[in-house]
């Protein structure tokens, strides 16, 4: 498989990894995937072909085709946490794809999954502190922890003796300012601070962050999707 110094697998990571900043995602999982199959422990294929399996995975309307996707992509995350369980990116996974997962099962299991995140998320940013995505999930953990309705707050208590931490909306927009900070060219992160904004009720803050987002240049059709709702969204607060 050696070439000089350079493997075919380097090679094809290599490729793969330019078609993921293309946004081209089927055709960089399908090299993962290539990789993978002739070297099923190589740690950055597996770490890029779950975070593809939940991104590809989130585009689908169905939630049949969602879970084939998340399902791949949490076995894909929890082969490489066995591998390298220490590092940031494995960690990350884990959380998204318990995350992903979540949203397409039962209530019990979505309550189960605010359990099992938190320490992915934690350890993901006492390794590395400026990744943007585990900000971005911690973001989204802290606003679902913080909005739990009066049934899910008594079923955490009965199932899982109840949720420890005090977690508030404020910080949830601490941590979705924080991936932001780390990767200001991501409309989505913008789009979900605004969301909470609203929740709390700051128009001010709210509106400013829908701005910001606009000035963000658009690459996919899932970004011009989420720029299209953050114009409707600063025209109602506008018109608020």
């Amino acid at each position: 498989m050696a070439d000089g110094s350079t493997t075919d697998y380097e090679k094809l990571l290599y490729r793969a990894g330019q078609l993921l900043s293309a946004y081209k995602d089927t055709e960089a999982l399908a090299l993962y995937e290539q990789v993978l199959s002739a070297s099923e422990n190589n740690y950055e294929a597996l770490c890029k072909a779950s975070y593809l399996h939940c991104r590809i995975g989130d585009r689908f309307a169905d939630e049949s085709s969602k879970l084939s996707h998340f399902e791949k992509a949490r076995t894909l995350a929890l082969h490489a946490y066995t591998i390298n369980p220490e590092d940031a990116e494995s960690n990350y996974v884990m959380a998204l794809s318990l995350g992903c997962t979540a949203m397409v099962t039962g209530p019990r299991q979505r309550l189960a999954a605010i359990y099992q995140i938190k320490p992915y998320i934690d350890k993901a940013l006492a390794v590395n502190s400026q990744h943007d995505g585990a900000w971005y999930v911690l973001g989204r953990w802290c606003f679902k922890v913080a909005n739990l309705n009066l049934a899910e707050q008594a079923a955490a208590k009965l199932l899982f003796g109840g949720i420890k931490e005090k977690v508030t909306n404020q910080d949830a927009v601490n941590a979705l300012s924080q991936a932001i900070r780390y990767n200001p060219g991501n409309i989505r992160y913008y789009y979900d601070l605004a969301c909470v904004y609203k929740e709390m009720k700051d128009k001010n803050a709210c509106m400013s962050t829908l701005r910001k987002a606009l000035l963000v240049n658009l690459e996919t059709t899932e970004e011009l999707e989420l720029s299209r709702r953050c114009k409707i969204m600063l025209d109602e607060e506008y018109a608020g």
